[in-house]
């Protein structure tokens, strides 16, 4: 059964994204690995070009009341397999609402299908009933973070989330970590949010990976371009950085 890791945090623009697609794309060199976009905003769908229109996405998987198999809704594109997303998700809280075993919809999928080593799930920043399933149906959650003074907001929240997940649904998902993204470690703020981090993950029984993530203009470019990092720049900082984090994770 594959490994399957969810990349979340509530505050936006964190680079969940660039995490989720490089972290399926080191992986998908490495093993058989599928990215599913549980985002309605579709940002790792056009990084790999999948479709939206006329064809299965998560929202049929998920959300429609006749729970397409998983394998039907995989795209395999060049940039690796994926499971699009569709703007319909931001539908699902109200037409799961209610519904117990709705929260349990991707788990269900995952377990009935058995084609890959790993599974990358990209995330929403929001705290929804797309969030729940994709906690049920993990093994482990990444939670990126930057050295900025609004970092830890609403990082108590979703480790609250993730520990009632824990407690309820999915006694086997973990936190992998705290990744610290768009890093340059050189101003006195950003050491000592560092600091503040590596103690915020004590507290909540995880840790602050070591690698971090430095920012390059390459990851930009590469997203224009509709192109994974480790295919349109392998020796920029940021892909140098990320190669090592997996590395890590995976030890």
């Amino acid at each position: 059964m594959a490994t399957t890791f969810v990349v979340a945090n509530q505050k936006g623009g964190i680079g969940k994204t660039t995490t989720a697609t490089t972290l399926a794309g080191i992986l998908g060199k490495r093993a058989k690995t599928l990215l599913i976009d549980a985002d309605p905003q579709g940002n790792s769908t056009s990084t790999y070009q999948a479709q939206v229109e006329d064809v299965a996405t998560l929202y049929d998987v998920i959300v429609d009341a006749e729970k397409l198999p998983l394998e039907e809704a995989i795209q395999h594109m060049p940039n690796g397999d994926i499971v699009a997303s569709d703007p319909l998700l931001a539908k699902a809280e109200k037409m799961l609402d209610g519904d117990i075993e709705g929260l349990y919809r991707l788990k269900d999928a995952i377990e009935d299908f058995d084609g890959y080593e790993y599974i990358v799930i990209d995330t929403a920043p929001s705290l929804n009933v797309i969030l729940y399933n994709c906690l049920i149906a993990a093994d482990q959650v990444i939670i990126p973070v930057t050295a900025d003074a609004y970092s830890l907001q609403g990082l108590n929240q979703l480790c609250e989330t993730i520990k009632a997940v824990q407690r309820r649904q999915n006694p086997r998902l973990s936190i992998a970590g705290l990744l610290l993204v768009k890093f340059s470690g050189r101003s006195n703020l950003e050491k000592a949010t560092k600091q503040e981090l590596m103690e915020v993950a004590e507290q909540i029984g995880t840790r602050l990976f070591e690698t971090t993530i430095r920012e390059c203009v390459k990851t930009k470019e590469a997203q224009e371009k509709k192109q994974l990092l480790i295919d349109y720049a392998p020796k920029c900082n940021t892909m140098i950085d990320y190669l090592a984090f997996v590395d890590e994770l995976l030890q």
